[in-house]
Order: structure tokens, then C-alpha cells, then sequence
């Protein structure tokens, strides 16, 4: 191809990409999907893998929070340090506050697999509606917003031993230990729906003679909801 040739043929293919996005965008995602069937599959894989995750986070965290809270009430009472019964006194209140929170905030993906398994097998439309509700909460369950609970019962902690007690250095520890453990908290969450959601699935657009051959994928995330193509 000559060089003049080149110039001309560029200015048309960045044309023709950019009205491939257009339609891909236009089309409802039904349009686009090829296989529905292995959709729904990948679907109710999403959310059984999310389910036996979440029962294994819970089970886990659960655990973790028990042990946490017998420790330190057993430390309240029994430990030879005077510093070190005050500090046990204030983790006995955190280790029951996260307790509870572990039976009254549940992970949302048990109940949406049996939500889907009680439904009608195949319903693309519901299984899309059901995981993209799961993984909303996913995000919200990582948002900054989750993290401000948690804040506010460290920050109080961290206060009650630095000013309460005048132990500067070890208010700020158990304030640092408590938002890291919060951290590792959130961040071993199920996050099945999302990547499920977010995975590329193939996709055809037909317009006239013109035929586009790609992948789309829908993108959850903090503050985003919307499409990607790539062909």
C-alpha cells in the first residue's frame, strides 16, 4: 500500500472503530451475547464460588473474633500487668462489637444462590440481575463507607488508652492493629460476582454487510457502571 493510500485508510478505520463502540454501546447486552447458555453457567458458578467463600470468610472471622474476645476477657482479669488489663478491657468491646457485626452483616452471596437455584434455570436476565446486585454489594462492601465503623470503634480505643490511660505509643498501636485486622477483613471478602460481571464475554454486532467480531464485558466498580468492548 502506498503512503497516500495509508493516509486515506486511517481517517476510515478510526471511523469505523468509533461507530463499532457507538452500536456495541446502543445495543442492549441480550443482542450481544452468543452463547446464553454458558452465560448462565458462568453465572451460577459466580455465585456458588461466592457462597462457599463467604461461608468459609464467615466461619473464618468468626473464629478469629471468638478467640479474640476470650483471650482478651481472660486477660482483663488474669493478666499480671496493670496496662495490660486495661488494654484487654478495651479489646474485650472490640472483639464483641466485630463479633456482632459478623452474625448482623452476613456476606449477600448464600442467599443469592439460593435465590438463583429456586428460580427458573436459564433466565440470563435474572441471573444478570442477581449478580450485578451482589456485586454492588461486593463494592460497597469495600468502599470507604465500610471502613468508617471501623474508624470510629479504633479511633475511640485508641483514644480511650492514649488519653484515658496516657499511653500515647500504645493507643496508636491498638489504633494501627485494629484498622489493619478491619483491612484484612474487607479485602478477603468474595469478590466471585464482580469478576464474573466484569469478565469478557463474546459478542457479535451485525450492520447491514458489516459484521464486528469482539468481547464485551460490564464494569462494576466504585462509582462506575457502564460497558466495555474490545474487537
Amino acid at each position: 500500500m502506498s503512503p497516500d493510500s495509508l493516509e486515506i485508510a486511517m481517517p476510515r478505520l478510526t471511523r469505523l472503530t468509533r461507530l463499532g463502540c457507538l452500536i456495541g454501546l446502543l445495543l442492549p447486552l441480550p443482542a450481544l451475547a452468543q452463547s446464553p447458555g454458558d452465560e448462565w453457567q458462568a453465572y451460577e458458578s459466580a455465585l456458588a464460588d461466592g457462597a462457599r467463600h463467604a461461608d468459609y470468610w464467615q466461619a473464618g472471622w468468626t473464629t478469629f473474633y471468638v478467640g479474640s474476645l476470650a483471650l482478651n476477657a481472660w486477660q482483663a482479669s488474669e493478666a499480671s500487668d496493670r496496662d495490660d488489663r486495661y488494654d484487654a478491657r478495651v479489646g474485650v468491646v472490640k472483639s464483641a462489637l466485630a463479633l456482632g457485626g459478623m452474625f448482623l452483616d452476613r456476606q449477600p452471596h448464600p442467599d443469592a444462590y439460593r435465590e438463583l437455584q429456586a428460580g427458573e434455570s436459564g433466565d440470563i436476565e435474572g441471573a444478570r440481575r442477581l449478580l450485578t446486585a451482589v456485586a454492588e454489594e461486593e463494592r460497597r462492601r469495600r468502599s470507604w463507607e465500610a471502613r468508617l465503623g471501623s474508624l470510629a470503634v479504633n479511633t475511640a480505643a485508641g483514644l480511650l488508652i492514649a488519653v484515658g490511660d496516657g499511653r500515647e505509643r500504645d493507643g496508636a498501636i491498638n489504633f494501627a492493629t485494629g484498622m489493619l485486622i478491619n483491612e484484612l477483613q474487607l479485602q478477603t471478602q468474595p469478590r466471585q460476582a464482580t469478576a464474573a460481571i466484569n469478565r469478557f464475554q463474546p459478542a457479535r454486532v451485525s450492520l447491514g454487510d458489516m459484521h464486528l467480531e469482539g468481547e464485551y464485558a460490564l464494569l462494576v466498580g466504585p462509582n462506575q457502571l457502564g460497558v466495555a468492548l474490545r474487537y
